[in-house]
């Protein structure tokens, strides 16, 4: 797919893996419309020449704002990259059973009321994407993130399902799998962390080819390992 001149609906897209995007897309000529909950940091992309709206996807009335605030107005690629980590770790504590509702609105349910919302303005454009960001934690889970990967485990089976179901139509369903990249969500870990801007430059890549999914750096790894032995993938990752 050619980006050039197409509507983006980028969620989650004024910090991180989704700035990044959302630079690299209108770079390439999109004219993206990007979401985020931080008013600092929207304002910043609005300072960019951005779109952004303030949107919580953390619950349904939060996802039904964004969608009354787009009005009719077409969109031709739709990116669920807006996502929200959780301390749920037993050894460490209790954890807070409202942060795991909220995690998992925002992570697994909010994509899909969106893609709900949205299909029918997709499937009236001549060319259309609908991209999930996933994780490769969606392929084998680590111990001290359960509802996280479950979220993104739940959103990759969602993925592969709706690809199947929209086969033959002019929509594109991708999945990406991206590794553990330099955000704010990972400030705790030192190193070996994937840069933000290679980590959307291998996404955006994926759409303009055309490729079902996007396994982006070290995730390529790990789906080989996966396809070999499931077992030993899920070993590894576990401890991770």
């Amino acid at each position: 797919m050619d980006v050039n001149g197409k509507t983006v609906l980028l969620t989650g897209g004024s910090a991180g893996i989704g700035r990044e995007i959302a630079r690299q897309l209108k770079a390439k000529g999109a004219n993206v419309i990007l979401t985020g909950r931080d008013p600092a940091r929207l304002e910043a992309m609005r300072g960019e020449g951005f779109e952004a709206l303030a949107a919580d996807l953390s619950h349904a009335a939060g996802v039904d704002a964004l969608a009354a605030a787009l009005g009719d107005r077409p969109i031709d690629i739709l990116i669920n990259n807006a996502g929200q980590g959780v301390a749920h770790d037993f050894r460490e504590g209790m954890p807070d059973p409202q942060a795991a509702d909220d995690c998992i609105y925002a992570t697994l349910n909010a994509p899909i009321r969106l893609i709900t919302t949205l299909l029918p303005r997709l499937r009236a454009r001549p060319q259309a994407a609908i991209i999930n960001v996933t994780s490769g934690l969606a392929i084998a889970p680590r111990a001290g993130s359960p509802v996280y990967c479950a979220t993104k485990a739940a959103l990759r089976s969602y993925t592969l399902a709706l690809r199947a179901q929209l086969a033959g139509e002019r929509i594109q369903v991708i999945e990406a799998l991206p590794p553990v990249v330099d955000t704010q969500m990972t400030a705790d870990r030192p190193r070996g962390k994937m840069p933000p801007q290679e980590c959307a430059r291998q996404i955006i890549a994926a759409i303009e080819g055309g490729k079902p999914e996007a396994n982006v750096g070290l995730t390529k790894v790990l789906r080989a390992v996966y396809s070999l032995s499931p077992a030993l993938a899920r070993q590894v990752m576990i401890r991770f």
